[in-house]
């Protein structure tokens, strides 16, 4: 029989693997070397450890922290590509992997809320940095950069 603290363990684990999703969707929309149920199992993973050892453990459980940590990190650093030409690709999705790893520890650690709030963050934060508003003011930026003077107004439409 679960006890009512399994039955959280397991609503917050539901929770991590929504938000682990909704993020994975969007990776997925832009074409990003990652898919939806990789966040959603990164942050399952992270949050049922981290609940588990904070339960289990308390004041103990910043060693699973660490190790969570290095483990995201390990994680992220295989996604990332070097090319032989010098390009790197895989940056902002191995950062989306190790945030998403994190959220599953704020989630696991109980702070549901929080690790909603900061999942919608990361979000729009991610959407925006990809958005054609975006790459319309870095192109303006650079081309009013690379004029010797004038551009000083707003990028055209």
């Amino acid at each position: 029989m679960l006890s009512t603290s399994d039955l959280m363990i397991i609503l917050r684990v539901a929770v991590a693997a929504v938000l682990g999703m909704v993020v994975g969707v969007e990776r997925m929309a832009v074409g990003a070397p990652i898919r939806a149920r990789t966040l959603a199992l990164v942050t399952m993973t992270t949050t049922m450890l981290m609940a588990v050892a904070d339960e289990a453990y308390g004041l103990d459980s910043s060693r699973v922290v660490q190790g969570l940590v290095t483990g995201m990190g390990f994680l992220g650093a295989g996604i990332i590509l070097h090319s032989s030409a010098g390009e790197v690709r895989g940056l902002t999705t191995a950062a989306t992997l190790w945030a998403m790893g994190a959220i599953g520890i704020v989630i696991g650690s109980g702070r549901v809320l929080l690790g909603v709030l900061l999942t919608g963050l990361i979000y729009a934060f991610i959407a925006l940095s990809d958005s054609a508003l975006v790459a319309r003011a870095l192109q303006w930026g650079a081309e009013r950069k690379s004029k010797s003077g004038g551009g000083d107004g707003p990028p055209s439409s």
